[in-house]
């Protein structure tokens, strides 16, 4: 059984604030989780070679190449706001 003090140690880990309910309520279902979990410890994978793929998916890979857009000028006209030449996009940070 999971004790409240490790959810709250997880959720800080996890930088989420947690109600004394919430803490209880998952000590409960992230218990039964594990609970469940440990029925794959009885399955006998004697002889089974471990896996990481379960179809014939491949990565494709390409080498990366620099080329020159011949439409530059075309899609920078089109953009909404410049400045200085540049294309002005929304901050990404709070500041």
């Amino acid at each position: 059984m999971l004790t409240i003090e490790e959810v709250k140690k997880i959720a800080n880990l996890a930088k989420i604030k947690l109600t004394p309910a919430e803490e209880q309520r998952y000590t409960e279902t992230i218990s039964v989780v594990f609970d469940y979990m440990k029925i794959l410890d009885e399955v006998n994978t004697d002889g089974i070679e471990p896996t990481c793929e379960v179809n014939d998916l491949k990565n494709v890979w390409r080498n990366d190449e620099v080329k020159k857009n011949q439409n530059n000028k075309e899609l920078l006209e089109q953009f909404p706001e410049k400045y200085a030449g540049m294309l002005v996009v929304p901050g990404v940070f709070d500041n």
